[in-house]
């Protein structure tokens, strides 16, 4: 796990090693610039290349000045620049001000008219709160325009640390070397596409710096924790979970077909589909493993299907472990008597991905349902239990802001807030899908944001495949939170790998269930 701070809880961390854990602040710092030393000389070799070090008056800028110390004295050449008035420095910065200036060395009020091959942006850090204007902005400017490699110190000067906003603007980094721990402004967009490779150093902060307070916000990088569901020696097709899959319409097939799939690549033991009669040839040539259940659209009557599909649908549901609801289903009145049966005559665990989620958009009263049988729950063996209802949604930011009931913008810009609120009212985990995903579960003090996956991934079918993801988990045991976060992750290892394999332009959705097999594999699962 790798939490994923902002600026005020980083120097909150930072507040708490120096007051309360006795670390000197200057041996922080001077562990920040070994550390940043040490990342530059891999990334570039120990050809001694000119540097230049844009240093502001905050801690950052003592960072800077720090590291280009460090380099200087193993054989660098390198300018030092303050932007700001030297008295405005903090008690840091003029420290290390004061130690280069016992070595001969005075920084320049502006950035020379020179050549360089390595700039130290050491303009801002993370407590950077307000749009950079004036004299800043143009040493921002110029930084951008020297076309050098240019590595920011713990976060590239003009991202807010906390939300990766653009703050009027902001130097564009090929290295990224971060302090104690990732900040969020480095993972979230726009800021992400600013700090080219990121490094994490430890300097000293570290978790015992919490004092009792973690970070709201963590991901999964490489170091997975979540177990998957045990699977049996001795299990059969039925121990590994009945999936089933509602999905697909007259008009769109390809949905179902990867929902099913996914989910048989995820672990589960059998796949039953209902859909349109229309996509049964198909189903059966490309999921053979796959049982299938018709019906025929538009024949339905007012009060819902003929008895032959009432029955069989009934006795889908009865096999059934785990219902996935939704992928292509439309939003006809086949689909919502469907996905009210699903709500009001059974209790079994259900993911609720597309239409479905319109669906429950549009009809207040029917998410209601939902809620309830949630929080009701069932009562299970001597009656003195009751067993809680696992739902998950599984929302792109469209679909989120139609259940949320505000527009994309907002939801974008309250990623961090929104998807929680809606797992508090709905009592359901929501996996809010964007390019960075956020899962949040009900009453949860913790936010996980995925950061696997890649732009490739953007294309038709991409969610279908993670929903059936999600549905094998949840089908073979997992709990619902785990099951969306371990969904979500493999789901963009495999994108990686199918990137990787088939390039961000050409890959498709189909290509992510062809690369499960080695997600699983890469991330130590077998």
């Amino acid at each position: 796990m790798e939490y994923l701070v902002t600026g005020t809880e980083m120097k909150e961390y930072d507040k708490n090693t120096t007051e309360r854990l006795q670390m000197p602040s200057l041996v922080l710092m001077e562990r920040a610039a070994l550390v940043t030393v040490e990342q530059i000389k891999q990334e570039k070799g120990d050809f001694k290349y000119r540097v230049l070090v844009v240093a502001g008056c905050g801690n950052n800028g003592g960072d800077g000045f720090a590291i280009g110390r460090l380099l200087l004295l193993q054989g660098y050449q390198v300018d030092f620049v303050l932007v700001g008035e030297e008295e405005k420095c903090s008690e840091e910065t003029a420290h290390q001000l004061a130690i280069l200036s016992q070595y001969g060395h005075c920084p320049y009020d502006r950035i020379p008219d020179a050549e360089y091959d390595i700039v130290i942006d050491a303009l801002f850090g993370v407590g950077l709160s307000r749009n950079i204007e004036g004299i800043y902005e143009e040493a921002v400017d110029t930084m951008n325009r020297l076309h050098c490699y240019v590595c920011s110190v713990d976060i590239p000067s003009g991202i807010h640390a906390g939300t990766g906003e653009v703050l009027g603007c902001a130097v564009r980094a090929d290295l990224t070397v971060t302090y104690g721990f990732y900040k969020l402004g480095e993972f979230l967009y726009p800021g992400a596409g600013y700090c080219g490779k990121i490094i994490c150093g430890q300097i000293g902060i570290d978790e015992y710096s919490f004092m009792g307070r973690k970070p709201y916000c963590y991901t999964y990088r490489n170091d997975m924790d979540i177990a998957l569901p045990e699977r049996r020696r001795d299990g059969n097709k039925g121990t590994f979970g009945k999936v089933l899959v509602i999905a697909g319409s007259d008009t769109v097939c390809g949905a179902a077909l990867m929902a099913c799939q996914s989910a048989f690549r995820m672990g589960a033991g059998m796949v039953k589909a209902v859909t349109s009669r229309k996509n049964r040839v198909a189903l059966s040539q490309t999921v053979p493993e796959a049982m299938v259940t018709v019906y025929d659209t538009g024949l339905w009557e007012e009060e819902g299907p003929d008895a032959r599909f009432l029955a069989e649908f009934e006795t889908a549901l009865s096999w059934a472990d785990c219902i996935l609801i939704g992928p292509g289903i439309g939003l006809g009145k086949e689909a919502e008597w469907m996905l009210r049966y699903c709500i009001e005559k059974n209790m079994l665990p259900m993911v609720v991905d597309a239409d479905a989620l319109n669906l429950l958009a549009e009809n207040e009263e029917l998410l209601n349902t939902l809620r309830k049988s949630i929080t009701d729950g069932r009562i299970v063996d001597d009656a003195s239990k009751k067993e809680q209802r696992d739902v998950i949604l599984t929302p792109h930011m469209a679909e989120f802001a139609r259940l949320y009931h505000c527009t994309v913008p907002e939801a974008a810009r309250n990623i961090l807030q929104y998807p929680q609120e809606l797992a508090d009212k709905t009592q359901c985990v929501v996996v809010c899908k964007d390019v960075r995903t956020v899962v949040a579960k009900p009453q949860g003090d913790h936010l996980y944001i995925n950061t696997t996956g890649n732009d490739g991934m953007a294309t038709a079918g991409s969610g279908d495949v993670l929903a059936g993801m999600v549905t094998g988990l949840l089908v073979q045991g997992a709990q619902a939170a785990d099951a969306a976060i371990l969904g979500v992750y493999l789901h963009g290892v495999a994108g990686d790998l199918a990137a990787g394999r088939y390039g961000r332009y050409s890959m498709l959705a189909r290509d992510i269930i062809g690369q499960i097999p080695d997600s699983l594999a890469q991330t130590g699962y077998s």
